[in-house]
């Protein structure tokens, strides 16, 4: 089962159906929660070859309207949330600098069923500077805070500043996406294509390529948010993805988007999992 599936399950049993009832109409926490995920994986900073750090301090910006009917209920959501970007990053092999901290402020330029998420990296014994938006509005849902553990346990303790060449964590710098080191087995000269899913790589060796949760599919993924035939790549020059007419759309480095152009090292999000596109000349 899919992170956000479990976030999702969880939250319907909070306060004997209380948050069913605020969340009924356009309100709906579990696209908070994609936002989160999504904001660790634009976000991401890799240090190492075994360690990639994210945000840890989020802020979900709320027009007037939804912030006055879901402040009360801050804290148990922001502790949800915060547990849910804590099982994504385990998920994802992240770890955090610093507690995490979801917390909801209000907006005056948001209409009504709209969002902003920010986020920073903060070491725990640092205090950073004010806030800039780091994400388009979507949505409506709302933070609060939670503070589950910093890092894997055994894990040697993190710097307190970023890698010679790297930006320091804070509202306002949004990271490139990691480029993980790896490479394709390429001869003969021509242009080898990979995505790789939790891990695991799987070649290209189509023109095309369909991923979905159907067993019919080039490229299966068992994410109840994936929809049988969700997304085709395209290889070529360049390389594209397009979306299939799936429920909940794709994300592409960052963009929701029905089309796009593919780099190698695109983040490609569909349901709760990150697809990494590779390309490599040969």
């Amino acid at each position: 089962m899919g992170v956000l599936k479990k976030f999702e399950q969880r939250l319907e049993g909070l306060v004997n159906g209380t948050f069913a009832k605020v969340f009924k109409s356009e309100v709906q926490p579990v696209e908070i929660a994609g936002a989160l995920q999504r904001e660790c994986d634009n976000n991401a900073t890799i240090w190492n070859r075994d360690r990639t750090v994210v945000p840890n301090d989020f802020i979900v910006e709320l027009s007037a309207p939804d912030f006055e009917r879901l402040s009360p209920y801050s804290g148990q959501l922001g502790d949800e949330l915060a547990g849910m970007v804590r099982d994504y990053a385990k998920q994802q092999r992240y770890t955090f600098m610093g507690p995490i901290k979801v917390n909801l402020e209000k907006a005056d330029d948001l209409d009504t069923g709209l969002y902003r998420v920010r986020s920073r990296t903060l070491a725990s014994s640092a205090s950073q500077q004010g806030a800039a938006p780091s994400a388009p509005a979507g949505r409506p849902g709302q933070g609060g805070s939670g503070y589950p553990p910093a890092a894997p346990a055994g894990a040697p303790p993190m710097p307190s500043a970023p890698p010679p060449g790297g930006r320091p964590g804070g509202y306002g710098y949004p990271q490139p996406a990691p480029q993980r080191p790896s490479a394709a087995p390429a001869s003969g000269g021509r242009t080898r294509y990979w995505i790789e899913i939790n891990g695991n790589r799987h070649q290209i060796s189509r023109p095309t390529l369909v991923m979905g949760r159907s067993t019919d599919a080039d490229v299966r993924i068992d994410d109840p948010g994936v929809s049988r035939r969700h997304c085709e790549i395209r290889t070529g020059t360049p390389s594209t993805i397009q979306d299939l007419g799936s429920t909940n759309g794709i994300v592409v480095d960052g963009q929701h988007t029905t089309r796009a152009t593919l780099r190698d090292g695109s983040r490609i999000v569909v349901g709760s999992t990150t697809i990494i596109y590779r390309q490599a000349e040969g």
